[in-house]
């Protein structure tokens, strides 16, 4: 077979969608990595891609045709690669709850992998998962989330329409139900400080709450943060799960029908 300036397109398509998601991916999308390791990293995948995806004939008209297809494979690259990456902000988004909980909401730091402020906890819980994640493989698996995509939907195929709108809502109503309850023990735990404090203020009035709860409370959390630590691997698998089943949702919203 010879090779013609429609396999050029096609296997440009292919190198868009997965650098697409190389950029927008857990680890490997992290502004710590240089922009020509992700890139080099795209272009590795896209050679490995070619080699079992079958080339099919795109049908468009003229440089606006083409880009169209640019721009379709763009975002179903950048979409997966976010709503990845958005999986892993579960953990940071807890243990940001936790510490507004704990009274260190004020005490953040830079993250340089995301280049914004962080609390302590979900800064501690954000690198946590990120070990799980190398320990158990789990980035080959990101990067094989990708490369299936053209078992679904081959370049040009993907369908944007309400499904997926319906599926990026979904997951965000999901994403804050499922911070919610990693952070639930430590509600509990701050609610019943609170209503000790409450009934204490008013048995001993000549008592300074505000200095003694606040010691209290950060007390206790780092108890209740001692005590989490362990189930920091079921949280992983948790997260890792969710992700898995957003993936499989985002394959389904894109597959035409």
């Amino acid at each position: 077979m010879s090779f013609t300036v429609e396999h050029v397109e096609f296997y440009l398509l292919v190198l868009i969608r997965i650098s697409s998601f190389v950029i927008g991916a857990p680890i490997f999308g992290y502004q710590t990595i240089p922009m020509k390791i992700r890139l080099a990293i795209g272009m590795v995948l896209s050679l490995a891609a070619i080699q079992t995806v079958p080339v099919i004939e795109l049908n468009y008209v003229g440089i606006l045709g083409f880009s169209a297809l640019v721009l379709k494979e763009m975002i179903v690259g950048l979409t997966i690669g976010f709503m990845c990456n958005m999986c892993t902000y579960i953990i940071s988004f807890a243990g940001q709850l936790i510490d507004m909980e704990m009274g260190l909401s004020m005490a953040s730091a830079f993250d340089p992998l995301t280049n914004i402020q962080v609390t302590v906890t979900g800064n501690l819980y954000t690198y946590l998962v990120m070990t799980m994640m190398l320990i158990s493989n789990m980035h080959y698996k990101i990067l094989q989330a990708i490369l299936d995509t053209f078992t679904y939907f081959n370049v040009g195929q993907a369908v944007l329409d309400g499904n997926l709108q319906e599926t990026v809502v979904d997951f965000l109503v999901n994403f804050f139900l499922v911070g919610f309850r990693i952070v639930l023990p430590v509600f509990a735990c701050m609610l019943v400080i609170n209503v000790v404090l409450g009934v204490l203020s008013r048995a001993i009035p000549q008592m300074n709450m505000f200095v003694v709860g606040i010691q209290i409370k950060v007390l206790v959390g780092i108890v209740i943060l001692f005590i989490i630590v362990p189930t920091i691997p079921t949280i992983s698998n948790f997260v890792f799960d969710t992700m898995q089943d957003v993936v499989v949702k985002l394959y389904n919203s894109f597959t035409p029908s």
